[in-house]
């Protein structure tokens, strides 16, 4: 269990569809990413993207390329200038080629698609984007993962193992949350069998459909698990766990779908929640308030939380703001309790 503090908001959901196919399509290791419009949106993308790589201690060269579009192509069209960067890229053996593009070349009506779907001898994959006219990051990070799949082939037989789609590439505390699922998964005997989509190379992309079950980051990516269950038959879970009752609920859900006993699992996760609540007990009786408010605006989690370490609900507490994303599991409830202790005791 990690004990480094959580960051009251940990995830970065500034920008389009575009940041958010980015956020994805860049995790594909072996795999670049063409950016069609002007250089200046691939600019300003790569930095936050490398910043955050910055921020996590993992820097890596990212492969993105641009079609740097300039005004010749914006009155003219920018089919050519997205073929040859296509080509260009191609050159240097990629497992795959994603393509995602921007504002203006929604607005002068490129036929991206037509242009991927031509024979490249690489795999050539549109992502629908189109900038702020195509959504918001979560629109773009959907529509990636989604476009991936596309990837994977054939539904082929079941091999077991879990797979975790829609991780949130740019939060703080990505590692920590796979590593807190990992460990519940473990009670259960489990073990993630992929990561859809963070660190991966381009074959292992059809292990997507070789999983026993689906774990989704967050449900406003039930899209992505609905779209993956018809094409490939595989069941999912529409969330990490969230909450001391959400972690059991959460292993109880998962034995369901796997057809396992799950007592055993709970009642060491029990016995965990109660040792880890235990090192808090000098946090009792402090009056706090939390969120917006003190009453039941508040997050459950936050309320079971509070209740289950006997802090004082007061209008006139200290105020304990909640992180977004809320924390994932006990380990993550670990980690804001350490910080609203440093709060609570400065």
């Amino acid at each position: 269990m990690t004990l480094n503090p959580l960051p009251w908001s940990s995830f970065r959901l500034e920008g389009c569809t575009l940041t958010g196919g980015l956020s994805v399509t860049t995790e594909v290791t072996d795999g670049v990413t063409i950016i069609h419009g002007p250089a200046g949106c691939s600019q300003h993308n790569a930095s936050l993207i490398h910043a955050t790589l910055l921020d996590h201690d993992t820097p890596h060269l990212l492969r993105i390329h641009s079609s740097d579009l300039d005004e010749v192509g914006v009155i003219f069209g920018g089919e050519g200038a997205l073929a040859a960067c296509i080509r260009e890229a191609a050159a240097g053996d990629p497992s795959a080629i994603f393509v995602l593009s921007t504002c203006v070349v929604q607005t002068i009506g490129d036929d991206v698609g037509g242009v991927c779907r031509r024979d490249w001898g690489v795999p050539v994959i549109s992502i629908p984007s189109s900038g702020f006219l195509g959504g918001g990051f979560q629109d773009g990070m959907r529509n990636a993962l989604i476009a991936l799949g596309d990837l994977a082939g054939d539904r082929v037989e079941r091999e077991g193992g879990i797979t975790l789609v829609g991780e949130k590439n740019l939060e703080d505390d990505v590692e920590e949350n796979f590593r807190e699922v990992s460990r519940l998964l473990a009670l259960l005997g489990e073990k993630v069998r992929l990561r859809f989509v963070r660190g991966i190379r381009g074959a292992d992309i059809p292990e997507i459909s070789r999983g026993r079950l689906n774990i989704l980051r967050e449900p406003e990516l039930r899209a992505v698990g609905e779209s993956f269950a018809a094409r490939f038959g595989t069941p999912y879970l529409d969330s990490f766990p969230v909450g001391l009752s959400g972690s059991l609920r959460f292993i109880g859900e998962t034995a369901g779908f796997l057809g396992v006993d799950p007592a055993g699992a709970l009642e060491e996760e029990r016995a965990f929640q109660d040792e880890a609540l235990a090192g808090f007990e000098d946090l009792r009786g402090e009056r706090i308030s939390i969120g917006p408010s003190s009453g039941d605006t508040a997050d459950p989690f936050a309320i079971e939380l509070v209740s289950s370490l006997g802090l004082l609900l007061s209008e006139d507490g200290v105020p304990l703001p909640l992180p977004s994303p809320p924390p994932v599991g006990t380990g993550g409830l670990v980690r804001l309790l350490h910080r609203w202790r440093r709060v609570l005791h400065a």
